[in-house]
């Protein structure tokens, strides 16, 4: 086994950067968490749109890529996260598109694991929230390495990669059915999706230059970049560490750019039939279709 920052093998597939769909080079390394054909869930690098090398060893601690190339039947989220933490308001052309003043500290909230979702399986409007339920292009952030009282200077030194993350979210129970908390409107069974893959942390030297979209079925909604975040990755990794330990698996959401649906005017929410996808340059794009819950 070798350090997980030490893997140096790299995919050269051009099929690869066509399922990416973007400028990223063909020398990334991209971790996949699918099923194979024999039901067996496995982290590969990924090779081709069904392919993968398989990974023997924790992603989080030691690991090795290794020669054999495994079918993927499945694709899976990338990872199965120890916690979700959610940044509100963090673009600044979101917060003014919603009233709200700049703020003076990151707006936190948490997101329940049981929300994963993997790319491809439906977004459920649960019967509980009609006609409410949104779409949120974010970047998400992985640690790979446990901190605490992190200093920014540090704080990439902490993450393994980076992945695509829709933060769905009924409204009327972020706003108004939850308390005044925002957890419970972020929290419902299939509220996170994540994927397609996680690019690992020496690919993406900086996080802030990222353009990001949503679309829904087909027509772009969201359409801003990482440069506009109010508080950048280091900042956000060091202040959810102050007193807290961070540990390998937690995902950060750092919250969405402007073109939410609710801003709209009509409003638009997600509804049966849809199609949601999510883009960041350089990491892919994150698919799901939209269902009601019967």
């Amino acid at each position: 086994m070798i350090p997980a920052a030490a893997v140096v093998r790299r995919n050269t597939s051009a099929t690869l950067d066509a399922v990416a769909g973007d400028t990223y080079s063909a020398s990334g390394m991209r971790i996949v968490r699918f099923q194979d054909r024999a039901g067996v869930n496995r982290h590969g690098q990924w090779t081709t749109a069904t392919s993968a090398r398989l990974i023997d060893g924790d992603i989080f601690d030691r690991y090795e890529v290794t020669d054999r190339v495994v079918e993927i039947a499945t694709l899976l989220a990338p990872i199965v996260p120890a916690m979700i933490f959610g940044i509100g308001l963090n673009y600044r052309r979101h917060a003014d598109e919603t009233g709200a003043a700049i703020p003076e500290y990151p707006v936190l909230f948490f997101k329940a694991v049981t929300a994963l979702n993997n790319p491809e399986d439906p977004i459920i409007i649960p019967r509980v929230a009609p006609g409410q339920v949104d779409y949120e292009c974010e970047l998400a952030v992985v640690i790979g390495k446990t901190g605490k009282n992190i200093e920014p200077r540090h704080a990439l030194d902490h993450v393994l990669g980076y992945t695509v993350a829709n933060d769905v979210s009924a409204r009327r129970w972020q706003k108004e059915g939850g308390g005044r908390q925002w957890c419970r409107g972020k929290s419902f069974d299939t509220f996170c999706p994540l994927g397609p893959c996680l690019v690992t942390r020496d690919e993406i030297p900086d996080p802030m230059n990222l353009r990001i979209h949503t679309r829904l079925n087909g027509t772009t909604m969201q359409d801003g970049t990482t440069a506009d975040m109010i508080f950048d990755v280091p900042a956000l990794i060091s202040f959810l560490s102050e007193g807290t330990t961070l540990v390998p698996g937690t995902v950060i959401l750092t919250g969405t750019p402007q073109g939410v649906g609710f801003t709209r005017r009509p409003p638009v929410f997600l509804k049966d039939g849809d199609r949601v996808s999510v883009d960041i340059e350089r990491i892919g794009a994150l698919s799901n279709p939209v269902r009601e819950e019967h």
